[in-house]
């Protein structure tokens, strides 16, 4: 494991104690070759960032513990052809990932821009505290998405009673869940 750092310098380690790497490290090529058969497509015509040979690969979950703490996280799967730079949902608290015991906990995946400009995570675990179920607040919050700022995504939602939401408007969006006695998965298609 090594943490990229545009700053490398032989030998050097952060505070934590992970070494760094070079950035060059962190390139795969079957990812370069990915990019590369994108721009070459995407030149020609309008891409359709959702379709099934275009993989986003966001893992989220969301728990709850038995003394009752909730917990959310999200890795971002990225965004193929992405500006130099930009910083997507995932990393930000409230946008793709939120989580407070008094509320709910969520996980978003899908187009970062338009999450991060709702704060959709924390916008969703607002409308679990006003006493609305977490299934009927993800539907709200992925609506919102597409009315507000034409967004593309999905949700996990989970409140701190064990009651879960799960809603999108990509055309697919996998999901499970596990309680002590029983487990559920699928692949939702719209």
């Amino acid at each position: 494991m090594c943490i990229s750092s545009p700053k490398v310098r032989n030998g050097s380690r952060p505070e934590h104690g992970i070494a760094l790497c070079d950035n060059h490290d962190l390139i795969i090529p079957r990812e370069l070759e990915r990019l590369r058969e994108f721009q070459a497509r995407s030149a020609d015509a309008e891409v359709d960032l959702f379709a099934p040979t275009i993989s986003h690969d966001t893992v989220g979950a969301v728990a709850l513990d038995r003394d009752g703490n909730i917990g959310a996280a999200t890795s971002t799967g990225g965004t193929l052809n992405k500006a130099p730079g930009r910083l997507g949902d995932s990393s930000l608290i409230g946008c793709g990932c939120y989580a407070d015991n008094q509320t709910a906990a969520a996980s978003t995946t899908g187009w970062g821009e338009p999450i991060m400009k709702l704060v959709l995570a924390k916008w969703a675990a607002d409308r679990v505290s006003t006493g609305s179920l977490p299934e009927w607040v993800a539907a709200e919050a992925i609506n919102y998405l597409k009315d507000r700022v034409n967004g593309h995504g999905g949700m996990i939602l989970l409140d701190a009673q064990g009651r879960f939401g799960i809603s999108h408007n990509t055309p697919r969006m996998a999901w499970a869940w596990k309680t002590a006695s029983q487990e559920n998965s699928g692949i939702q298609r719209t």
